[in-house]
């Protein structure tokens, strides 16, 4: 009996000391195998992380003979930029483009496209589609690059930017290469517009009001006219009875051809000067209007000639011939090749500034990034030497480029008469009538 007590003694001694030590044996236990982690993102390489902008162009419509060209010129630099150079840092550019037709109607609609597709940014051919999208652009502060554009673009200065001089930066510079180098009579010589009616005309307009009376110039007709013309012998009677000295056109090709060839017919040309903004002075002009009716013509342009000794000239000629050989020779093919070099040097500069995850989202984020570390820290890029160098720092002036050169059609060809030639600020702002 005695024994049993023992024994139960022993054993409740025995549990009491194993309950005592399950602390110290928990503690001593290996901890339990952690959860498997969550699989890691897999990193996106450069080349599946597409940078998205956006295209209008006027591939078809009244000015085809413009748009198309330019469309295949930009198509081919991409195709370039993404073939060749490995995109922009590696991230291809995947260009959103729409045809446009040249039809204000549709530019509001593809603006807002553009915007919910999220491009980064976007660029217009011509001025008169800026024209119509940039109010839905400016208010959103969705960024755009017109390349070809007028001074009711980026004046006053908001969102807008123009990869070029735009068209009263063109009569001006032709104005005063006409004051300094043609003009021999006394007192003001005797200016008539032909205008497009539209924002390719008006800027010229504008810049004629603004600068003609400080250069010395009378202005003795501003007449316009639409982009199907098909006769102007009515207005350029009128301008025939004013005796002007100089005839300044702004238009695009087909109906700046029209007019020439009514000025020719009515004998007022040869025997005056005729001047071209950059719209219309290409080779198309010379194609349609015809070789003999266009000699010595003067226009201006904010391109090199094709064909000159530049660094990018090659490879433009090259992806040309290539892709789009009927394009030879037009400078619309050189101005949307430059344009796409601008949109790859804008992306890549706002990449290295912004980061990939904020261009990613396509929003207002995103789109005031691209602006102000993109777009104005874009700073003297010479655009392989086809154009004025692009600087858009100065927050005033969105003009890219501020050079043009004055060309004559001789021989048959369109030829540079002089070198670059800057055309200064025009702040049409300021004036209460541009408002």
């Amino acid at each position: 009996m005695k024994s049993k007590k023992l024994l139960i003694v022993a054993g409740v001694v025995f549990l009491s000391l194993i309950v005592a030590a399950l602390p110290f044996m928990g503690a001593c236990a290996p901890a339990p195998a952690p959860a498997p982690p969550e699989e890691a993102p897999p990193v996106v390489p450069p080349s599946e992380q597409p940078l998205k902008i956006g295209s209008s162009l006027c591939i078809t419509g009244v000015a085809a003979e413009k748009g198309s060209p330019y469309a295949h010129g930009q198509f081919a630099c991409i195709k370039y930029i993404n073939g060749e150079l490995g995109g922009v840092d590696g991230h291809p550019i995947e260009l959103h483009w729409y045809d446009d037709a040249y039809d204000a109607a549709k530019e509001p609609v593809i603006v807002k496209k553009l915007m919910e597709e999220g491009c980064l940014f976007y660029t217009v051919c011509s001025s008169k589609m800026m024209s119509s999208g940039m109010e839905i652009a400016n208010r959103a502060g969705f960024p755009g690059l017109a390349g070809y554009s007028s001074p009711a673009c980026i004046h006053p200065p908001k969102h807008i930017y123009a990869q070029q001089p735009d068209y009263g930066d063109d009569w001006a510079a032709f104005a005063k290469y006409y004051l300094e180098n043609i003009w021999e009579g006394e007192g003001k010589p005797k200016m008539a517009l032909h205008l497009l009616n539209n924002p390719t005309g008006f800027g010229v307009r504008d810049a004629a009001r603004a600068l003609a009376d400080e250069l010395g110039i009378e202005i003795v007709a501003s007449e316009e006219h639409t982009a199907t013309t098909i006769s102007e012998m009515e207005t350029m009677t009128r301008i025939k009875g004013l005796e002007p000295d100089v005839l300044f056109i702004s238009s695009t090709p087909a109906p700046t051809a029209v007019v020439i060839k009514n000025a020719y017919e009515l004998g007022i040309y040869p025997g005056i000067t005729i001047g071209c903004a950059h719209a219309s002075f290409t080779k198309a002009l010379v194609d349609i209007a015809g070789a003999d009716i266009v000699e010595g013509v003067y226009g201006v342009f904010p391109t090199v000639g094709w064909g000159d000794d530049v660094p990018g000239m090659d490879k433009m000629v090259e992806y040309c011939n290539r892709h789009s050989p009927r394009d030879k020779g037009t400078m619309e093919f050189l101005i949307g090749w430059a344009n796409g070099l601008a949109l790859a040097e804008i992306a890549r500069v706002a990449l290295e500034n912004c980061g990939y995850d904020v261009l990613a989202k396509g929003d207002a984020t995103t789109w005031q990034c691209v602006e102000e570390k993109g777009f104005r820290n874009v700073k003297g890029y010479d655009v392989e030497g086809l154009q004025g160098p692009i600087d858009f720092s100065d927050p005033e002036d969105h003009r890219g480029s501020k050079s043009v050169k004055v060309y004559q059609v001789i021989n048959g060809k369109v030829t540079a008469v002089t070198d670059w030639v800057e055309a200064p600020l025009i702040k049409f702002e300021e004036f209460e009538w541009f408002r």
